[in-house]
């Protein structure tokens, strides 16, 4: 499947694709290794949250960022 046929889908055929991808890929029992930077990211998430310094926004502000 290349590009162009994707384009020619619709979003139903699009999601009936992602889904059977997805549960091929939970299917097999070998799990993904997540990249060092994912590491990373998450340490210096995890310190500012334990420093209190870590910055929360609700949930309806970042939808309605979202939106614009």
């Amino acid at each position: 499947m290349n590009t162009i046929e994707l384009t020619k889908m619709s979003k139903i055929e699009k999601l009936q694709t992602m889904e059977a991808i997805w549960d091929s890929l939970v299917r097999e029992n070998s799990e993904i290794e997540s990249p060092e930077w994912h590491r990373d990211i998450l340490a210096v998430r995890k310190m500012k949250i334990e420093k209190g310094i870590a910055k929360f926004h609700p949930i309806e502000d970042l939808r309605s960022r979202r939106s614009r």
